[in-house]
Formats: structure tokens, sequence, C-alpha cells
């Protein structure tokens, strides 16, 4: 028997973000398991697209999946941020040079995830933070 694994406040989250910001998944998955994964959820309507172990050679934490990414989306490392759960994803978006944000899990507590441009404890902070992100972006670039 398999259980459902939602966490707690995703789907509510993953609504006010796509109001707002474009959004893919970029997994190190296969696709016959990511779509075992994901056949019962709805987190796949907020995505425009994912990119699964098949669609790049090197995987995380090579930054090829995430320049992948921003391929599709078209966008550049400034534009975007990624989220992610594990310092190998983290060492991807980073070797990428796009900002991420870590959110805490059990399974990664002991990885060392310190260069994360910002970390949060549950998916429900994801859209202040980022919110946060963009507007030092914005001050940033007035002020150089």
């Amino acid at each position: 028997m398999t259980e459902d694994i939602e966490i707690e406040g995703v789907l509510q989250t993953l609504a006010e973000l796509a109001a707002t910001y474009r959004m893919g998944i970029i997994t190190t998955s296969k696709p016959s398991d990511f779509a075992l994964i994901h056949e019962k959820r709805s987190i796949l309507d907020y995505m425009e697209f994912y990119l699964a172990r098949d669609d790049y050679e090197r995987a995380k934490p090579h930054p090829e999946p995430y320049l992948k990414g921003l391929q599709r989306f078209g966008a550049t490392a400034a534009e975007t941020v990624v989220i992610e759960d594990s310092a190998r994803g983290l060492k991807s978006a980073i070797a990428a040079g796009i900002d991420c944000i870590v959110v805490a899990n059990e399974f990664t507590a002991d990885h060392d995830l310190s260069k994360a441009t910002a970390k949060v404890a549950t998916f429900r902070e994801l859209p202040s933070t980022i919110k946060g992100l963009a507007s030092l972006a914005r001050n940033l670039s007035r002020n150089p």
C-alpha cells in the first residue's frame, strides 16, 4: 500500500505563487518515477513544465539541470530563484548562478545548506521570502 505524501501548505503556497510567478520543476527523478509520484497530485497544475533525469546529461550538483530550466523559461539567472531541499540541489543552483531558497526537511537536516540565499522552515514562508528577495534586488539595482 502506498500513502499520499503531501507536504503541508504546498498546494496553497503554489496557488499563491502562481498568481505572480512562473514555475517549473527540475528533478533528478526518472520520468517514470516522477509520473508515478505525481499522478494523483495537483502540483503539476501550477507548473509550466518539468525536467526529469532523462532531460539532461549531468545531474545535480552539476549546473546543467538548472541551466536547461533557464533555457526552457527563456529567463536569466538574475530573474530566477530556485527552491531546493538538499545540498546537492543547492550546489547545482549556485553553480548555475541562481539564488536559492532552501526549505528545511528532516532528511536534509544534517546537510550543509549555509550557502543558500535564504532558508525557510516551511513552504508557507516562501511567498514572503521571495517577495523580500525581489525587493532587495530592486533596491540594489537602484543603488549600485
